[in-house]
Protein backbone atom coordinates (compact mmCIF):
# COMPACT_ATOMS: atom_id res chain seq x y z
CA UNK A 1 0.00 0.00 0.00
CA UNK A 2 1.15 3.52 -0.76
CA UNK A 3 2.36 5.48 2.24
CA UNK A 4 -0.07 8.17 3.35
CA UNK A 5 1.20 11.20 5.28
CA UNK A 6 -0.90 13.85 6.96
CA UNK A 7 0.53 17.24 7.91
CA UNK A 8 -1.58 17.64 11.00
CA UNK A 9 -2.43 20.18 13.68
CA UNK A 10 -4.22 18.37 16.53
CA UNK A 11 -5.81 21.65 17.66
CA UNK A 12 -7.58 22.09 14.29
CA UNK A 13 -11.01 20.47 13.97
CA UNK A 14 -10.67 19.95 10.19
CA UNK A 15 -7.30 18.31 10.72
CA UNK A 16 -8.73 15.99 13.39
CA UNK A 17 -11.71 15.16 11.15
CA UNK A 18 -9.40 14.37 8.23
CA UNK A 19 -7.22 12.12 10.36
CA UNK A 20 -10.32 10.29 11.61
CA UNK A 21 -11.64 9.96 8.05
CA UNK A 22 -8.38 8.22 7.07
CA UNK A 23 -8.50 5.92 10.07
CA UNK A 24 -12.16 5.09 9.44
CA UNK A 25 -11.04 3.81 6.03
CA UNK A 26 -8.38 1.58 7.58
CA UNK A 27 -5.50 3.91 6.77
CA UNK A 28 -3.02 4.65 9.54
CA UNK A 29 -1.06 7.56 8.09
CA UNK A 30 2.32 8.90 9.06
CA UNK A 31 1.31 11.88 11.21
CA UNK A 32 3.54 14.93 10.97
CA UNK A 33 2.62 17.59 13.50
CA UNK A 34 3.94 20.31 11.24
CA UNK A 35 3.92 23.05 13.89
CA UNK A 36 6.47 21.02 15.87
CA UNK A 37 8.26 19.56 12.85
CA UNK A 38 7.84 21.99 9.94
CA UNK A 39 8.56 20.71 6.45
CA UNK A 40 11.88 21.75 4.94
CA UNK A 41 11.82 24.21 2.05
CA UNK A 42 12.47 21.31 -0.36
CA UNK A 43 9.68 19.26 1.17
CA UNK A 44 7.22 22.17 1.01
CA UNK A 45 8.25 22.78 -2.61
CA UNK A 46 7.53 19.10 -3.39
CA UNK A 47 4.14 19.29 -1.65
CA UNK A 48 3.24 22.43 -3.59
CA UNK A 49 4.20 20.69 -6.82
CA UNK A 50 2.04 17.68 -6.06
CA UNK A 51 -0.86 19.94 -5.04
CA UNK A 52 -0.38 22.09 -8.13
CA UNK A 53 -0.47 25.23 -6.01
CA UNK A 54 1.61 28.37 -5.69
CA UNK A 55 2.97 29.08 -2.20
CA UNK A 56 0.51 31.86 -1.41
CA UNK A 57 -2.38 29.56 -2.38
CA UNK A 58 -1.35 27.29 0.51
CA UNK A 59 -0.96 30.14 2.98
CA UNK A 60 -3.44 31.09 5.66
CA UNK A 61 -3.61 34.78 4.86
CA UNK A 62 -5.83 35.63 7.83
CA UNK A 63 -3.29 34.33 10.35
CA UNK A 64 -1.54 37.21 12.14
CA UNK A 65 1.76 35.42 11.42
CA UNK A 66 1.17 35.94 7.68
CA UNK A 67 1.61 39.72 7.95
CA UNK A 68 4.11 39.39 10.79
CA UNK A 69 6.35 37.29 8.52
CA UNK A 70 6.04 39.86 5.74
CA UNK A 71 4.28 37.37 3.48
CA UNK A 72 1.97 40.13 2.30
CA UNK A 73 4.93 41.72 0.49
CA UNK A 74 4.14 41.31 -3.22
CA UNK A 75 7.85 41.66 -4.09
CA UNK A 76 8.80 38.33 -2.47
CA UNK A 77 9.90 35.63 -4.87
CA UNK A 78 8.81 31.99 -4.60
CA UNK A 79 11.88 30.92 -2.62
CA UNK A 80 11.45 33.74 -0.11
CA UNK A 81 7.77 32.93 0.37
CA UNK A 82 8.53 29.25 0.96
CA UNK A 83 11.37 30.08 3.37
CA UNK A 84 9.06 32.33 5.39
CA UNK A 85 6.32 29.70 5.42
CA UNK A 86 8.78 27.11 6.74
CA UNK A 87 9.98 29.55 9.41
CA UNK A 88 6.34 30.36 10.34
CA UNK A 89 4.46 27.07 9.88
CA UNK A 90 1.23 28.42 11.38
CA UNK A 91 0.65 30.11 8.02
CA UNK A 92 0.61 26.77 6.14
CA UNK A 93 -2.91 25.57 5.36
CA UNK A 94 -3.93 22.38 7.09
CA UNK A 95 -4.36 19.51 6.94
CA UNK A 96 -2.40 18.33 3.93
CA UNK A 97 -2.58 14.66 2.99
CA UNK A 98 0.05 13.18 0.67
CA UNK A 99 -0.44 9.75 -0.89
CA UNK A 100 2.34 8.80 -3.29
CA UNK A 101 2.45 11.40 -6.04
CA UNK A 102 -0.93 12.89 -5.12
CA UNK A 103 -1.94 15.35 -2.42
CA UNK A 104 -4.96 17.25 -1.17
CA UNK A 105 -5.83 19.84 1.42
CA UNK A 106 -8.47 18.47 3.78
CA UNK A 107 -10.78 21.47 3.64
CA UNK A 108 -13.30 19.95 3.68
CA UNK A 109 -11.94 16.61 4.90
CA UNK A 110 -13.69 14.76 2.08
CA UNK A 111 -11.28 16.38 -0.39
CA UNK A 112 -8.69 13.75 0.50
CA UNK A 113 -10.90 10.87 -0.66
CA UNK A 114 -9.99 11.61 -4.30
CA UNK A 115 -6.29 10.85 -3.72
CA UNK A 116 -6.61 7.67 -1.66
CA UNK A 117 -5.86 4.25 -3.14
Amino acid sequence: MTKVTIYHNPRCSKSRETLQLLRDRGIEPVVVEYLQTPPSAAELERILGVLGLEPRELARKKEPAYADAGLDDAALDRGEIIARMVANPTVIERPIVVCGDRAAVGRPPENVLAILP
